[in-house]
């Protein structure tokens, strides 16, 4: 039986993707990790034993892979739930608790932060699917969700839109950068 968080993780993917993250003023784009202790400390104040399960743009992606916001989310065994931290310039801006069970997996440290995800993903891009320009719409980090030959694996989900195109989804081994994966829908 797949675990409930498998399935909200697919679906709050694909909505995410299709939502068109993003909004004007762009106070200055960061990494993915960039955001990460901050939001750890916070999570930790809210829920000693809170661990980190979920990373993705709260914000537009650039074409190198960072984002003026990033979503960062943990979940508490002992609370049996989750909270999420919204993260701009070293500040939190939203802290938000999940409405639906999210008991997903801790993150370990050794990920590969979104600049070298996004670059796997162009490679694997390259010559291929010409359509797909730009930056994506869409970066995602968890484990377990993405991958049915390693599911322990923590992996990137890397969503490009295209006009007239279905999205692209591809899924980056976060310790390696390997491309694992991939599909439109």
């Amino acid at each position: 039986m797949r675990p409930v968080w498998k399935g909200c993780a697919l679906v709050l993917a694909t909505i995410v993707c299709w939502s068109g993250v993003g909004r004007a003023g762009d106070p200055g784009p960061r990494s993915a990790r960039s955001g990460l202790d901050l939001a750890r400390e916070a999570a930790l104040a809210w829920a000693a034993d809170a661990h980190f399960a979920y990373l993705e743009n709260d914000d537009a992606l650039g074409p190198d892979g960072n984002a003026a916001r990033w979503g960062y989310l943990f979940y508490s065994p002992s609370r049996d739930a989750a909270r999420g931290y919204s993260i701009e310039n070293d500040k939190i801006v939203q802290a938000t608790d999940l409405g639906v069970r999210f008991d997903a997996p801790p993150i370990g440290e050794g990920w590969i932060d979104s600049q070298s995800a996004l670059t796997a993903a162009q490679a694997e891009l390259k010559g291929k699917l010409a359509a797909y320009v730009g930056p994506p719409s869409t970066m995602l980090l968890m484990r377990g969700a993405f991958d049915e030959k390693s599911p322990d694996r923590t992996c990137w989900l890397v969503c490009f839109r295209a006009d007239g195109l279905p999205a692209l989804f591809l899924v980056v081994d976060a310790t390696s950068g390997d491309v694992v994966r991939n599909w439109r829908g």
